[in-house]
């Protein structure tokens, strides 16, 4: 296994190349302060004011004008085509929480490739941070603190069983798959919802209120 090229005991916010705004930035460094980028998400940070300690990707959609202003030391070029950006940043970074901006919401096919990326790089704590929710891969198990009727949806990206505590429609006995079973629309009916699974596959998406709940939930998970 190569070396990481990002190693930190902060949080990192990764910015990819899909929009996301400043307030969107804000609310990542805060809780996440180390800035890196996936390739053309450097062009991202710098317009909002904020120059990324690493950029890392394939270099095909930054400009030319970014990476002038980028020192090279910090720039990586991960040379491969079978990855993306995304996975390709995701691996590279030791730290003990991503939160991935401008990776869903502008292309179907980008969302769809960095949902793969969050199960096949589930050892890595990312929360993926869209307009409205927010992603994440499922721990083995994970205790979430919510609000009764927050919506708590469930997607497999294999096949999958598991349990559940405090949803308004309980998992345990369904055999979850991406092209069977689905779990979306499900509903919080107390202030924690507890998740089991038996095996890496499922995402959990959540209101993007939540995202200070599901960044403890998942450091203790870990």
């Amino acid at each position: 296994m190569n070396a990481p090229i990002v190693q930190s005991t902060h949080g990192v916010t990764l910015a990819g190349g899909g929009p996301f705004t400043g307030r969107d930035l804000k609310l990542a460094l805060a809780r996440a302060p180390l800035p890196v980028a996936a390739d053309s998400g450097a062009d991202r940070l710098l317009r909002l004011g904020v120059v990324p300690e690493a950029v890392i990707g394939d270099m095909d959609s930054i400009s030319s004008a970014a990476r002038e202003r980028i020192p090279l030391e910090r720039q990586h070029l991960v040379a491969e085509q079978v990855t993306t950006d995304f996975d390709k940043a995701l691996r590279s970074i030791d730290a003990p929480l991503v939160l991935a901006l401008g990776f869903a919401g502008a292309r179907l096919d980008h969302g769809l490739a960095a949902f793969s990326t969050l199960v096949a790089r589930a050892d890595r704590r990312c929360i993926l941070i869209g307009p409205q929710d927010l992603a994440f891969a499922a721990p083995p198990r994970i205790k979430l603190a919510v609000a009764p009727g927050d919506p708590v949806s469930l997607f497999p990206m294999a096949r999958i069983t598991g349990r559940s505590e405090g949803l308004e429609w309980p998992v345990a006995g369904i055999s979850f798959a991406p092209d069977g079973m689905i779990g979306t629309s499900n509903r919080a009916v107390a202030r924690s919802v507890v998740l089991e699974f038996d095996r890496r596959g499922m995402l959990v998406i959540l209101p993007r209120r939540r995202l200070d709940a599901a960044i403890r939930a998942l450091l203790e998970a870990a």
